[in-house]
């Protein structure tokens, strides 16, 4: 990576659909032969019960902090990064987050995005509101 290339590419919190292709090309560059991209998707179970849907809300630095995440990973790696996060009502199959890294080799590359999500579920401040099929709800990782 040349050093005029920013290495945070794109990291911001939308509430309209993610565009994966998008957060795919911000990081692709003639310089990385590996790039990896990682879609967490609304599924229709958890913990055995049947879900129906999700609602995401967002701290409102919640963008601050998923830019300083990608920017701390970036740093430390050397390689371009990009994020979105999803917020809002989401429904079953629904794109809730899209993460990119791009490497000269896959290894790098699988690695730095595993540990950028890893980064985001724990250091964003955005809580994810799961609505049962039963009609009852609960919040994940409300509680930091």
């Amino acid at each position: 990576m040349t050093t005029t290339e920013p290495a945070v590419r794109l990291a911001h919190i939308s509430d309209r659909p993610l565009d994966a292709a998008a957060v795919e090309e911000a990081v692709t560059g003639p310089h990385y032969g590996a790039v990896v991209v990682f879609t967490g998707k609304v599924r229709d179970h958890d913990g055995g019960q049947a879900v129906a849907a999700l609602e995401y809300s967002a701290h409102p630095e919640a963008a601050r902090f998923l830019h300083r995440v990608c920017a701390e990973l970036a740093d430390s790696t050397g390689l371009p990064v990009a994020a979105v996060h999803r917020v809002g009502a989401l429904t079953i199959g629904d794109d809730a987050i899209v993460v990119a890294v791009a490497a000269a080799h896959r290894a790098e590359a699988f690695t730095a995005c595993a540990a950028l999500v890893d980064r985001i579920k724990h250091e964003v401040p955005i809580w994810k509101r799961q609505l049962f099929a039963d009609g009852l709800s609960e919040w994940v990782n409300a509680c930091g």
